[in-house]
């Protein structure tokens, strides 16, 4: 009997399972993650708390009113009176100092066309200040519409009923001239206010002598006297040395008045008298 010394000290074949590596899971620490939030959402909680407070405070303190408008005072007002300025205003006693808009109480009054500049303060517990300067009205422009014309030049309001009109009078400019050529008519008009300050600082002939002033974009100036309506031309310069000189001779001029067809004093060393 033959024995299969293959089998011997051999164990039978086995499936033999694969290594599996056992891992090792480590609790999670939430106080890691939550605390920072914790933390941060406190004192974002805490802004808004602190900011909500605040805001609460703000809102009582304006409803409770605690600095009632007391008085309105009114400087720089000359040709408008007190009355008028406080009820361009919109302020009433009682009315919220804290809350008053200044900004808007200015715009308010300066819609009047006689106010130049404004200028609205508070002052505690109980004040508002109403500073103003007042346009100077120097002419009357001829523009279609009768304007008062300032010292910049610009026409600042349309004469109405009752208005005075103890003014010389700037002519032959136009509201269509001023659409179609601002920068010229502006500037003819500056000029304008130049020549009136130019016989207001005169001794013999002054503004008093003037009821016209008569614009020509290709002359200039032309000044018609109270008396006669003597025409003087005087272009568009050198207004004080030009006046200077035709003051020296307006007197002895004036005796001939009836004779005068025209002056003309465009010219930088003599004057042109023309007889009719």
């Amino acid at each position: 009997m033959m024995t299969d010394l293959r089998h011997i000290g051999s164990k039978p074949n086995r499936k033999v399972a694969p290594n599996r590596t056992k891992v090792r899971k480590e609790p999670i620490d939430l106080r890691k993650y939550l605390l920072p939030a914790i933390r941060y959402g406190s004192s974002a909680g805490l802004i808004i708390l602190v900011g909500g407070l605040l805001a609460a405070a703000v809102r009582g303190l304006l409803q409770a009113t605690p600095f009632p408008v007391q008085k309105v005072e009114v400087r720089g007002a000359q040709r408008l009176n007190r009355e008028e300025i406080v009820a361009l205003t919109g302020v009433v006693p009682g009315q919220n100092l804290l809350k008053l808009r200044l900004k808007t109480v200015g715009q308010q009054v300066g819609r009047n066309p006689w106010v130049a500049t404004v200028r609205v303060q508070r002052f505690f517990p109980g004040t508002v200040a109403v500073s103003i300067t007042e346009r100077k009205p120097v002419a009357v422009v001829n523009l279609g519409l009768l304007y008062y014309l300032d010292t910049t030049g610009e026409p600042f309001k349309p004469l109405s009923f009752g208005d005075a009109l103890d003014l010389p009078v700037v002519t032959g400019l136009s509201e269509e001239g001023l659409a179609a050529d601002p920068a010229g008519t502006r500037g003819a008009l500056k000029s304008a206010c130049e020549l009136l300050a130019a016989l207001q600082q005169q001794g013999s002939f002054i503004l008093a002598d003037v009821s016209e002033i008569h614009y020509d974009r290709a002359h200039g100036f032309t000044l018609f006297t109270t008396s006669g309506a003597v025409p003087i031309r005087i272009g568009t310069d050198d207004f004080p040395g030009k006046l200077a000189r035709f003051a020296r001779i307006y007197q002895t001029l004036m005796t001939q008045q009836p004779g005068l067809h025209y002056i003309d004093l465009d010219y930088s060393d003599r004057i042109v008298v023309k007889k009719s």
